[in-house]
């Protein structure tokens, strides 16, 4: 089957929804299928994202965007961000009926609202109201709607979805992240604690930043916040961005993961800490506790993370936390979930 998924996040962008499509592209290609991801870099007119310049979005897209669905002529369409590729994929969808599925990755009403209220507090909550209507009515029309975890289907309900959802979890790659020899940070005082992602106001990185903790924070990633924070908190250590078998030699190198944000859907970084056997300390929100389940995987708190990391670091072994991730977090079973709702899109398609 002919597959297009239409991604604003997609190379050279890194981040978890890049890698969840680089991933499932793989497995769809391994059942027989033919995947062709269409992202900004496609795109001659291009504009960079608003407080993230080495994010580009492609600038009206509607008419070129036209012409690469034609000519690839796909069975079934996946629209995978609400950013202008998404708008425009949704267009072209609903004027030509064709059916076509959608994904909530970002909780981009808590992102652009938490961005506007650091400047001007009062706009907080208008903007998330603002953004949640938006978005709602951008999913509306899809035959349905992947999402992560069943906490996050809870809480798109609870904001009027009527969508109907269907998960689509996560994998890892196994043969990169596992426990091993630990080849860094061996000046450093432990524990070594570590945080892996993107590095801007809405991962609540100061949180972790500004904890007391008697070892080492490492800070892995880049962003836009990431020279405010690096002259506030100049005791912390800053790695820049990390991939492949670097990115892989921190985790193992780390004695505990940390993962501050309040306005993740998931988390792929948890599952890779998990599996480099890591374990992890957050808070009590959608995403970390739908995976930090048990307390060999580590442990989470309502609003102190300092009790959360120190919590995490009593119990479990890497091994446990390592199988753990083999039963249930595969881009096999990934792949399968995503194939389950082609039936959904046929029918639209009608």
């Amino acid at each position: 089957m002919k597959l297009l998924i239409i991604s604003d996040a997609w190379h050279p962008q890194v981040n978890g929804v890049v890698r969840t499509y680089e991933y499932l592209a793989e497995e769809l290609a391994k059942k027989g299928h033919e995947v062709r991801v269409i992202g900004p870099a496609d795109f001659a007119l291009k504009i960079p994202t608003p407080g993230y310049a080495e994010i580009e979005l492609a600038l009206f897209p509607y008419r070129a965007l036209k012409r690469m669905i034609n000519a690839y002529a796909p069975e079934n369409i996946h629209i995978a961000t609400e950013g202008p590729l998404g708008w425009a994929a949704r267009r072209y969808c609903l004027k030509h009926a064709h059916g076509f599925t959608t994904s909530y990755h970002t909780h981009f009403p808590d992102y652009a609202a938490k961005r506007a209220g650091k400047a001007l507090p009062f706009l907080y909550k208008p903007v998330h109201r603002l953004c949640k209507n938006m978005i709602r009515r951008f999913h509306a029309p899809a035959t349905a709607m992947m999402i992560a975890t069943q906490s996050l289907e809870d809480e798109l309900k609870d904001w009027g979805f009527e969508t109907p959802m269907h998960r689509l979890t996560r994998g890892v790659n196994l043969d990169l992240f596992y426990p091993g020899e630990k080849t860094l940070f061996h000046d450093l005082p432990g524990p070594v604690a570590l945080y892996v992602g993107r590095v801007a106001v809405e991962k609540s990185i100061e949180d972790f930043l500004a904890m007391e903790w008697p070892g080492s924070k490492i800070i892995v990633g880049h962003g836009p916040s990431l020279e405010e924070l690096k002259q506030k908190y100049p005791d912390a250590h800053f790695a820049g961005k990390k991939e492949g078998e670097d990115l892989a030699a921190h985790y193992r190198s780390a004695d505990l993961f940390v993962f501050p944000s309040r306005t993740d859907t998931f988390g792929i970084v948890l599952i890779e800490a998990l599996a480099s056997g890591l374990p992890v300390a957050g808070y009590n929100v959608t995403g970390p506790k739908d995976i930090i389940t048990e307390d060999f995987q580590g442990a989470l708190h309502e609003h102190n993370l300092r009790i959360a990391c120190d919590s995490a670091l009593k119990n479990g072994t890497p091994e446990m936390r390592t199988e753990h991730v083999k039963r249930l977090y595969t881009w096999e079973n990934a792949a399968a979930q995503y194939e389950a709702t082609f039936t959904l899109n046929n029918d639209g398609n009608a």
